[in-house]
């Protein structure tokens, strides 16, 4: 089966094609950018795989949460795509694609993805691995100053955890000393943004397992309401 992934939910703008087992990727932190950078990505992809957009399977896309504006992005093309090649379209989380990375690039199996929110906040997640080998969250995914991590999280974690995304460095003042105690890895973590290539193992298990939608119905998940902005000096 093959299969497009996109994303664009934080800081980085990333595309992934796995086609005939094969699978090509493009990746890119462009802050504030990613419109100009993501369907160049794709196109780059398809040609370099020498297939065209009809001739694939589904499509997966980055549904948050992070960026307001990335998500939208990142939303809106999956959307156009699909449309045109008549695609079913799965979303895939954000902060389960940073845990899924973390399960790839170094075989850990319990993590807690965090991403600066603003605003005090950290989107946050746990996630452990699954029969499937995917990363699978214990309890909904939410949005939580970074001082009540612990006490939102006491009931799932009990045992040592991989930390990834931006919110660790973010916060480091803030997050309680128990939740860091469980921490196994030391200063930063190696692992700050999602990628497309990680959200493709995750949404092709979701897509064989018959949960992919129409392009209509693609939405994205931004588990907080309210955008966040501050305004600019003599504004």
């Amino acid at each position: 089966m093959n299969y497009l992934a996109l994303d664009a939910s934080t800081e980085a703008c990333s595309v992934a094609l796995q086609v005939n087992g094969k699978t090509f990727s493009r990746y890119e932190l462009c802050p504030q950018s990613h419109s100009l950078h993501l369907l160049p990505m794709i196109d780059a992809v398809l040609n370099e795989a020498n297939i065209k957009l009809a001739e694939l399977d589904g499509l997966i896309f980055g549904q948050g949460p992070g960026s307001f504006t990335g998500v939208r992005i990142g939303v809106g093309v999956a959307q156009g795509l699909a449309f045109s090649a008549n695609l079913p379209v799965v979303g895939v989380s954000s902060l389960q694609a940073m845990a899924q990375l973390a399960y790839i690039e170094h075989g850990e199996k319990q993590v807690i993805a965090a991403i600066d929110a603003r605003m005090s906040e950290v989107y946050n997640g746990y996630y452990t691995l699954d029969e499937h080998d995917v990363m699978q969250a214990h309890q909904a995914e939410a949005v939580t100053p970074p001082e009540k991590l612990a006490e939102h999280l006491s009931s799932v974690v009990t045992t040592p955890f991989y930390a990834v995304g931006t919110g660790w460095d973010a916060y480091s003042e803030k997050l309680a000393e128990q939740l860091l105690a469980l921490k196994t890895n030391e200063g930063s973590p190696e692992i700050l943004f999602p990628t497309a290539e990680a959200m493709l193992a995750i949404g092709k298990v979701k897509l064989a397992q018959g949960q992919g939608v129409s392009a209509e119905e693609a939405q994205p998940v931004y588990v907080r309401d309210t955008v966040s902005w501050k305004k600019l000096p003599g504004k």
